[in-house]
């Protein structure tokens, strides 16, 4: 039996906004849950998170060198530098390890 890809594509536009229509039909005033607003609050950082961290670790040869990128780009980033401060020295410590590993 032949699908059609139209049919798909309905399916996925309704479900996408859906999702997002949803939320603003259901919740009309301000969230004052502390715990709610702490949810989410974190929701997109929790999201980048499950989204890199696999990338990390298969994106390079060797996983030992993304883990250990990993560890360093932490470390600098508590220490208070930027955004590209810590990814240079992420691609920097793999460019250097991918060498002896």
């Amino acid at each position: 039996m032949q699908h059609s890809t139209w049919i798909y594509i309905i399916i996925m536009i309704l479900t996408t906004n859906l999702i997002r229509v949803i939320p603003l039909v259901l919740i009309r005033g301000e969230i004052k849950n502390r715990f709610i607003r702490s949810f989410l609050y974190y929701v997109p950082y929790v999201t980048l998170a499950v989204m890199t961290f696999p990338a990390i670790m298969e994106a390079t040869n060797s996983p030992v060198s993304g883990a250990v990128a990993l560890i360093l780009g932490i470390v600098a980033a508590l220490c208070g530098l930027g955004l590209f401060p810590v990814s240079v020295i992420c691609c920097l410590i793999v460019f250097i390890l991918e060498f002896f590993i």
